[in-house]
């Protein structure tokens, strides 16, 4: 009885350990995510939504011309975020996390940018605005972003300061905030914007999740927004 609690004890563990070092290598390929919560219910339930601007369409979250955040009521730490999404022509728009102060969000947000890269409006902007790094912080290790028009996928792992960001099958962030210890100059030199300047290794690590809406006048569209928390 004892040799077979033992090793029933060994199979659970490397059971664990194996499902540990998957999680640890997710953002290698994009998950299977049909299984996991969503993140916002069709009836945003579970959704801090201004009045009139988001709304479903055939499985597709779409914000009218307001820029106005669509926040999760819940505060979330340490978790995978999976979706996709569509840029409009020009779009700039931004998944975030770790929001801390939803009515002074910009300062106390992570901003994962979503931006149409090959817009003539865009074309002058600094390297750490491009689509997939952490917005005025981060320069995306790829250029991974599709074209207006078509369905991107990215995946976004967030657990403790570590912050990894898998953009249509590429590793594009793969970043710890405690190395931001200035909120003027990245660890590279470049500079942060200057409406954010906190360190981005004094912010928190949990918070609420949002979309930025339609920056500009320009939507950009969202699916399939699924969530998994990591042990």
């Amino acid at each position: 009885m004892k040799k077979l609690m033992i090793a029933v004890a060994v199979v659970l563990l490397n059971s664990w350990l194996a499902t540990q070092a998957a999680e640890s290598a997710s953002l290698k390929a994009h998950p299977d995510s049909k299984a996991w919560a969503d993140l916002f219910a069709p009836d945003f339930s579970n959704a801090l939504a201004p009045a009139g601007v988001w709304s479903w369409k055939d499985g597709v979250l779409s914000p009218k011309d307001k820029d106005e955040v669509l926040w999760t009521k819940k505060e979330y730490e340490d978790f995978i975020l999976d979706l996709e999404f569509n840029l409009e022509p020009g779009a700039n728009s931004g998944v975030l996390v770790y929001c801390a102060d939803l009515n002074n969000w910009i300062p106390n947000t992570i901003e994962i940018q979503l931006l149409d890269d090959g817009s003539p409006k865009w074309a002058n902007i600094p390297p750490n605005w491009k689509c997939g790094g952490v917005f005025g912080h981060s320069v995306p290790l790829k250029s991974a972003v599709k074209k207006p028009g078509e369905w991107n996928r990215i995946t976004i792992r967030c657990q403790g300061p570590m912050i990894s960001v898998l953009l249509n099958g590429e590793l594009v962030t793969d970043i710890n905030m405690k190395d931001w210890k200035s909120g003027k100059k990245s660890p590279d030199g470049s500079d942060i914007v200057d409406f954010e300047p906190r360190p981005l290794a004094e912010m928190a690590t949990k918070g609420h999740i949002g979309l930025q809406g339609a920056h500009g006048g320009i939507p950009t569209h969202f699916r399939n927004l699924k969530i998994k928390l990591l042990d």
